[in-house]
């Protein structure tokens, strides 16, 4: 492969700048979402055709990449406006149309449902050339050339950071690496991500599990090892690819809405042994979403609903690893006060580390946590640990993103769990029994830091939250006046 993974990012964003379809990063990186995934695929089929002797694939005769995106430079390649109408009027409608039934192999229904939302924005038929020219370059049948695209692909998705309200799927490797040494995968084990964005957590697990095999058997394993879903079609695609460039031959990734079945459907073939995931913050799903929870956990906070769902999907004696907003910790309407008495009661909530700020910027600036719990339970103690900014950083950035040695801290503290104070005596790190966090009004946020935290909510409950607090706090103030009114009165 030519070249490395900065170059080959500057190639492509370099071209697609030039395209008059192409309208900011976001739609760049949707292009360049099916154009990966049709490439990586063909090259994955190569190796299939090799493997099985009746192999049949589900793309149409003329459709697959090999067959029209490949440029033998001997003028018959398409291009300019013959290869845009073989895209837009052949190539997408026919992969959106292909015939999907129940008996479909994962591996081939994929390709529908990788291609239902996708869309070719550049309208420069040179230039998409171009494109599909440099991602040519790329062996993915080589582990030499795989091996440097997954940089060039972790590169691209971090890119999804800046990309408008796209950062909202792709959490930094740093915190999927942590969350997935933690929870400790292991071959055998079902690891699910119930919105699982571009796959970073699925990925994270599968790097653990790969030094775990030696057999065909073991290989087996590994392919059926991970789960995911995904509401929308670029991450969705995203994540398919992922997985593909890390051998799942099979990736069991699901587009659709982990929140849209009756959580108390699930049945124990429904359940897994390890969750990790960061669900969406804010957000707002439909009235008749929420009726697929228990009245007294139904929210309008999305995160509070995956974390339910959570609850209703781990097996007994299985682990969880989930980020959640400040909202969730310090929070006590009905839903979250329901909630966190559940999870105390029916699992052993035994960790809540306290992230540093900046880590998912510029997509939001709200604070972060990670809270560790297995089933069964009840808890019996809560560690609430304050990880500290690392030294010489101010906060983290694009050019300055977490690193997985600045959780050193952690790592050093979680085997030898001790009361940390700092010089002003708050603490940094702190047990807390059930009994002590109802006292507090489950209000969780221990051991934290000074900030001010936002909380998203939809706009017509954000106005209604604050009139109510505005009435709340008339209705003080008018408490208060009346009162110093009465002692002036009485003392004249």
């Amino acid at each position: 492969m030519a070249g490395t993974t900065t170059q080959f990012v500057k190639r492509i964003r370099d071209i697609m700048r030039n395209d008059p379809g192409i309208n900011g990063d976001a739609q760049r990186i949707e292009q360049l979402s099916w154009i990966l995934f049709l490439k990586v695929y063909d090259d994955r089929e190569q190796i299939w055709e090799i493997d099985q002797d009746d192999y049949e694939s589900i793309i149409p005769e003329g459709m697959h990449w090999r067959e029209w995106a490949e440029d033998n430079k001997d003028g018959k390649a398409l291009t300019s406006d013959e290869l845009l109408d073989f895209v837009n009027n052949k190539l997408l409608p026919t992969l959106k149309n292909i015939t999907v039934t129940n008996e479909t192999p994962i591996s081939k229904a994929i390709v529908k449902d990788a291609f239902i939302d996708a869309n070719n924005y550049m309208k420069n038929g040179v230039l998409l050339r171009q494109v599909v020219n440099v991602v040519n370059e790329v062996d993915f049948t080589d582990p030499k050339d795989r091996h440097l695209f997954g940089d060039i692909y972790e590169s691209i998705l971090k890119e999804l950071q800046s990309a408008g309200s796209s950062g909202e799927f792709y959490t930094p490797r740093a915190l999927t690496d942590f969350i997935a040494e933690t929870l400790k995968p292991k071959l055998g084990q079902r690891i699910a991500d119930l919105a699982c964005g571009t796959g970073g957590f699925l990925v994270s697990a599968l790097n653990i599990l790969s030094k775990q095999v030696h057999s065909v058997e073991d290989r087996e394993l590994y392919n059926k090892a991970v789960f995911g879903i995904e509401k929308k079609g670029q991450p969705y695609i995203l994540a398919v690819t992922n997985l593909l460039l890390h051998d799942v031959d099979n990736p069991d990734i699901v587009h659709g809405n982990s929140l849209e079945k009756r959580v108390t459907e699930y049945t124990d073939k429904d359940k897994f042994d390890l969750i990790m995931m960061n669900p969406p913050f804010g957000g707002s799903e439909l009235p008749i979403i929420k009726q697929n929870f228990p009245t007294d956990l139904q929210s309008s906070e999305t995160a509070d609903l995956f974390l339910t769902l959570i609850m209703y999907r781990i097996k007994d004696n299985g682990k969880v690893g989930v980020i959640l907003p400040d909202g969730f910790l310090f929070g006590n309407d009905g839903a979250k006060l329901n909630i966190k008495k559940r999870m105390l009661k029916d699992f052993n909530l035994h960790t809540i580390i306290r992230l540093p700020g900046s880590i998912f910027s510029p997509y939001t600036s709200i604070a972060t946590n990670i809270l560790f719990f297995d089933k069964p339970g009840p808890t019996k103690e809560t560690w609430f640990y304050c990880l500290d900014m690392p030294k010489g950083y101010k906060h983290f950035s694009k050019t300055r993103p977490m690193k997985l040695e600045h959780f050193d801290p952690v790592r050093e503290w979680w085997n030898d769990r001790h009361e940390i104070q700092d010089e002003d005596g708050n603490y940094k790190s702190k047990a807390y029994t059930p009994e002590e966090l109802a006292k507090n009004n489950y209000n969780f946020d221990l051991c934290g830091f000074p900030t001010e935290t936002e909380e998203v909510l939809p706009p017509f409950e954000l106005m209604d939250k604050y009139q109510k607090e505005r009435k709340e706090l008339n209705a003080k103030i008018d408490k208060q006046l009346s009162i110093i009114k009465q002692l002036l009165e009485e003392d004249n």
